[in-house]
């Protein structure tokens, strides 16, 4: 038998278009899971065209509002708006192409016009977009670059050229895809406020020229995202180089105190130090990781960029890590210096408690001697106080039997009252002792068994 018969089963082809189901729970966000996996992050863009790009860092709580106004151009130019939970959103507005996308502490907005064009950059594509719906958009402006590829058809531009389109006249720039297009740059802002890349397409296909579009426009979102720290950094690099040196003057004090009250005023500074130090870390902390891994992302994106050098150019890669490994090494140097500062702190601390500890019980120590002594001194006067009550107790228990006895003599019995009691004496005084020896011993054990 056919063994293609024997997995169909009686000659019949094509099972997979039977309906099957696999009864086992499926994980609640899998879908979502495997949508953000396949989710295409790259227009298909044919050159020539132009392109603006925004990045504004916004507030996660204000993506409604961003969806209430991308749905108001939707609306303006007769398009179905967006869902109620898309993050992305691409709308084809007539004479421009929108692609909004929403990320965690940032949204992108897109423009692109599909139309050769004589000057790049000459007539940006967000100057198509209405003006007052631009002006509404929420956050604030951290990238803005337009982007310009050429047909193949058209000559590759000369280095004069090329230094009239970038008006600073440092350009840089590379073969990039393998030698498929070449890059031209300057990382400058213009004066319309955006920064600006010319792409030639030598021999781009279909699906490279999106992918490189988009490698580049994460290359600049990324490298402006990993500088965020940059100027907080500066600003805490006094306030870390104050607080070592007030860290070193409080450790060389340790020596000079004297007293217990001299140590817990210290710890009490160190304290304040370290609450100061822990304030910085935690400012200062996620801002730092997410600034290392956004730098991480620029790095393999220019990886993927496989550039090839362009004679007489400095090249994207030489720029971008040339500039941002200066200013990363300065947010990392910053980061390790806090927690190594935390560090110390916690050590300095942590002698200091030990010594207040130490001075502590010493004190309590001396104070457990002194009350011990006390005690010795209370038991012999106690003792002593004993001894008296004995005798004063004795000296009235005499005193009754002899008034007990003149009362007989008066009876006229024939005693001798001095005589009886002088020999009662030590009856009386040993039975007293007895006596209070034995509610001494009773109060002890109740006290010892309580």
């Amino acid at each position: 038998m056919d063994s293609n018969n024997v997995l169909t089963g009686e000659g019949k082809s094509n099972p997979v278009t039977q309906e099957w189901s696999l009864h086992i729970p499926e994980y609640a966000e899998r879908q979502e899971l495997h949508e953000e996996l396949n989710a295409v992050v790259y227009q298909l863009l044919a050159p020539p065209f132009e392109l603006s790009h925004l990045v504004l860092l916004s507030e996660r709580s204000w993506v409604e509002q961003e969806r209430q106004l991308i749905a108001e151009l939707c609306t303006r130019y007769g398009i179905n708006p967006p869902n109620a939970h898309d993050n992305d959103f691409s709308a084809n507005c007539g004479e421009f192409l929108l692609r909004w996308e929403r990320h965690t502490e940032y949204s992108t907005y897109t423009i692109y016009r599909m139309a050769p064009f004589g000057v790049p950059f000459e007539r940006a594509p967000i100057t198509y977009v209405p003006q007052d719906w631009l002006a509404r958009l929420p956050g604030e402006l951290l990238v803005g670059t337009h982007i310009a590829l050429e047909d193949r058809s058209r000559p590759m531009r000369s280095l004069h050229e090329l230094s009239q389109l970038f008006s600073y006249g440092a350009v840089i720039g590379s073969k990039v895809a393998g030698g498929a297009a070449s890059v031209w740059s300057d990382h400058q802002i213009h004066q319309d406020n955006f920064g600006r890349i010319l792409i030639h397409d030598d021999n781009l296909r279909s699906r490279q020229v999106g992918r490189l579009v988009q490698r580049l426009l994460e290359i600049e979102t990324y490298r402006m995202l990993a500088m965020l720290p940059v100027p907080i950094t500066r600003q805490i690099i006094p306030q870390l180089a104050r607080a070592d040196q007030r860290l070193a003057e409080l450790t060389a004090g340790h020596v000079a105190m004297t007293c217990i009250e001299d140590e817990q005023r210290l710890l009490d500074e160190l304290t304040r130090l370290a609450a100061e130090t822990e304030r910085l870390s935690a400012l200062t902390s996620h801002r730092f990781n997410a600034s290392r891994a956004y730098y991480d992302i620029v790095k393999l994106r220019i990886t993927e960029l496989r550039e090839e050098r362009i004679e007489g150019l400095q090249m994207l890669q030489e720029f971008m890590i040339q500039r941002l490994s200066s200013a990363m090494g300065t947010c990392e140097l910053v980061h390790t210096k806090l927690e190594t500062l935390s560090t110390r702190l916690g050590r300095a601390s942590a002698l200091l408690r030990t010594r207040v500890d130490l001075s502590m019980e010493a004190q309590i120590r001396d104070l457990l001697k002194s009350m011990d002594n006390r005690a010795r001194v209370q038991l012999r006067l106690q003792e002593t106080v004993e001894g008296l009550s004995v005798v004063v107790l004795s000296y009235y228990l005499l005193g009754i039997i002899g008034y007990g006895l003149k009362a007989l003599k008066a009876a006229e019995y024939d005693i001798n009252v001095e005589l009886l009691t002088g020999i009662a004496i030590p009856f009386v005084v040993l039975i007293v002792f007895l006596l209070v020896r034995g509610a001494r011993k009773i109060i002890d054990k109740l006290h010892a068994e309580k």
